[in-house]
């Protein structure tokens, strides 16, 4: 047998639903859309309190600094090194010069502390 994803009595349900706005809708339009208005307004101010009170001081994090300042480093980055490609008549020794400093520096890798145990282990012994 196959199970039905919505039951019957919420098919009721919303059927009643909907035979009660059309019927506000056509009895008494201004009320309804006033109404609606409302709920709508209820709703955004609801939102915006719990927003405002609980979700904006979680965005404020220490680790979303860190993050932005990740990418904004690694923008400048990247926009920096499009600027300076070389030209297809430029001479090999400026390409591997390029390279050379590339390879000296890289601002946008950083070391992470993890756990590190206190016992180094002989790799030969294993």
């Amino acid at each position: 047998m196959k199970r039905r994803s919505i039951s019957i009595p919420v098919y009721i349900i919303l059927g009643l639903a909907l035979v009660g706005l059309l019927s506000q809708l056509f009895t008494n339009t201004v009320s309804f859309i006033n109404s609606i208005f409302i709920s709508i307004g209820i709703g955004v101010a609801l939102f915006s309190t719990f927003y405002f009170l609980f979700m904006r001081k979680r965005n404020s994090s220490n680790e979303m600094k860190k993050y932005r300042q990740a990418v904004k480093q690694s923008k400048a980055k990247y926009q920096r090194h499009q600027s300076n490609k070389p030209a297809a008549a430029k001479g090999h020794s400026t390409i591997s010069q390029q390279r050379k400093k590339r390879l000296k520096r890289a601002p946008h890798l950083r070391v992470i502390d993890g756990n590190k145990s206190t016992k180094k282990r002989d790799r030969a012994s294993f």
